[in-house]
C-alpha cells in the first residue's frame, strides 16, 4: 500500500515542534503578518548578504539595512504593483497592511514610504504562513530589480 509522503516546510517543522495550532491566515490582522512577513524578508536578505560577501559582521549589517529600509521596500512594491505582478489575493493583503494604522512611525521614512513597506512585508508574510517560500524569493527578486540596488 502506498502511502502519500508530505513534504514539511519549516513552518510545519516550527508547528509541531512546539504543538501550536495552526490558524486561518485571513484571520490574522494585516500587522501581524505584516510582523512576520518583516522577519522573513530580513532572513532572506541577511542569507544573500552573507552568501555574497565574506565582510565583517559591522558590513554586513551596514549592506543589508539598505535593503530592509522602508524606502527600498516601497519602491520594491511599487514596481511589483505597477508591473501587475500580484495575484489579486497579494494585492487585498498588500492593501489591507497599507491602509492598516501603525501606532508607529519609521525614523527614516515618510509615512507613505513606512505604509507601502508595511503592505509588502504584509503579503510577504500572508505567503509565509501559506507556505509559498517560492513565491517569496520570486517577489523579493524581482523586487530587488525595481529598487535598483547590487546585491
Amino acid at each position: 500500500m502506498e502511502e502519500s509522503v508530505k513534504t514539511l516546510t519549516d513552518l510545519d517543522k516550527i508547528i509541531q515542534a512546539f504543538e501550536l495550532t495552526e490558524q486561518d491566515y485571513r484571520s490574522y490582522p494585516a500587522l501581524t503578518l505584516a510582523y512576520i512577513g518583516d522577519c522573513i524578508y530580513d532572513l532572506v536578505i541577511r542569507t544573500i548578504v552573507v552568501y555574497k560577501s565574506h565582510k565583517q559582521v559591522n558590513d554586513l549589517h551596514k549592506k543589508a539595512t539598505s535593503y530592509v529600509k522602508a524606502e527600498t521596500q516601497a519602491v520594491m512594491i511599487q514596481g511589483l504593483m505597477d508591473n501587475d505582478i500580484l495575484t489579486e489575493e497579494e494585492r487585498s493583503v498588500y492593501k489591507r497592511g497599507r491602509n492598516t494604522k501603525s501606532h508607529t512611525v519609521a525614523k527614516n521614512a515618510s509615512v507613505a514610504a513606512y505604509r507601502k513597506a508595511t503592505g509588502f512585508e504584509a503579503v510577504l508574510g500572508y505567503l509565509y504562513v501559506t507556505r509559498q517560500m517560492e513565491r517569496i524569493l520570486e517577489l523579493t527578486k524581482i523586487g530587488l530589480t525595481y529598487a535598483e540596488l547590487e546585491l
